[in-house]
C-alpha cells in the first residue's frame, strides 16, 4: 500500500489541490493528514472541509497546533500567526470548529506513529529540528517509525539499534529506503508554507510493501494563494513569503 502524507497545509487551497492531485495521478491508496490545516492562508473552511472528506473515507489525521488554536486553545505565537487565527476563528463555521475540536494529538497503527509535533508531549507543540529533538523524540516511543510535521522543513531521523543517531535532507523524488534495523523520525515539510526556501509544495509518500519513502515536490499556483492573502486582510508578509519559501 501506497500512503500519501500531507502537513501543514495551512489554509493554503491551491497548494493542497495540487499535491492531492499529484498524488491521485501517482496511484496513493492512503492519506494522512498531520496537523496544521488552518492558520496564514485565506480558505480554511475549504481545506477543512476537505480534509474531512478524506477522514469520512478513511484516512488519518491528526491535531496541530493551529487548529488548536482556532478552536480556542490558548497559543503561543507570532504577530502575524496571531491575526490569521484571529481571522480564522471569525470565518469558519461550527461544522469547521466540531471537526478540528474531535481530532487526536497522535495516531499510532501498524508500528507507525502520526504526530504534528514531538511524540514527547503532543500537546506542547516541541518543534523536531537537530539532533537532539529527534533523539528525545523517537525515546519516547516504541514505533518502528514516527512521521509529523510542525518546522515547515523535510528531513529524516535514523536510529541505530546501537542507539547512534544521524540524519539527512532528502532530495526530491529519490526513494530512501527505511531499513527494518533503524528507527525513523520523518518530518514531512509543508504542503502549504515551505521555509526551506524551495516555494514549492512538499508532500511524502510512504511505499509499505518495499519500506521506502519519497519525499516529493508539487510547483502550485503561489499567484492565486498570495492574492488570496491579501485580498482577506490577513498580514501581506503571509503572502510574500510563499514566493521565497521561507
Amino acid at each position: 500500500m501506497r500512503t500519501a502524507l500531507f502537513t501543514d497545509i495551512h489554509a493554503n487551497r491551491e497548494a493542497l489541490e495540487a499535491c492531492l492531485e499529484h498524488a491521485e495521478r501517482s496511484g496513493v491508496d492512503a492519506y494522512v493528514f498531520l496537523g496544521d490545516f488552518v492558520g496564514y492562508g485565506a480558505d480554511p473552511g475549504w481545506v477543512v472541509d476537505t480534509v474531512s472528506e478524506y477522514v469520512g473515507r478513511g484516512a488519518v489525521a491528526v491535531l496541530g497546533n493551529h487548529d488548536a488554536a482556532a478552536v480556542g486553545e490558548r497559543a503561543d505565537m507570532n504577530d502575524d500567526a496571531a491575526a490569521a487565527i484571529a481571522w480564522t476563528r471569525g470565518i469558519i463555521e461550527q461544522r469547521h470548529r466540531d471537526f478540528l475540536a474531535r481530532l487526536p494529538l497522535v495516531v499510532e497503527k501498524g508500528g507507525i506513529l502520526y504526530v504534528h509535533a514531538s511524540p514527547v508531549d503532543p500537546g506542547d507543540w516541541e518543534y523536531i529540528t537537530d539532533l537532539y529533538s529527534a533523539s528525545r523524540a523517537l525515546v519516547a516511543t516504541r514505533a518502528h517509525i514516527v512521521f509529523c510535521g510542525h518546522t515547515h522543513v523535510p528531513s529524516l531521523f535514523h536510529m541505530s539499534v546501537t542507539g547512534k543517531f544521524a540524519s539527512f535532507d532528502p532530495v526530491d523524488r529519490v526513494e530512501i529506503p527505511l531499513t527494518s534495523r533503524r528507527r525513523w523520525l520523518a518530518v514531512i515539510g509543508a504542503v502549504g508554507q515551505p521555509r526551506d526556501r524551495n516555494p514549492a509544495a512538499c508532500y511524502a509518500v510512504l511505499d509499505d510493501a518495499t519500506d521506502v519513502l519519497t519525499y516529493v515536490r508539487v510547483p502550485y499556483d503561489i499567484d492565486t494563494a498570495a492574492r488570496k492573502i491579501r485580498e482577506a486582510g490577513l498580514p501581506v508578509g503571509l503572502a510574500y513569503r510563499l514566493y521565497e519559501g521561507y
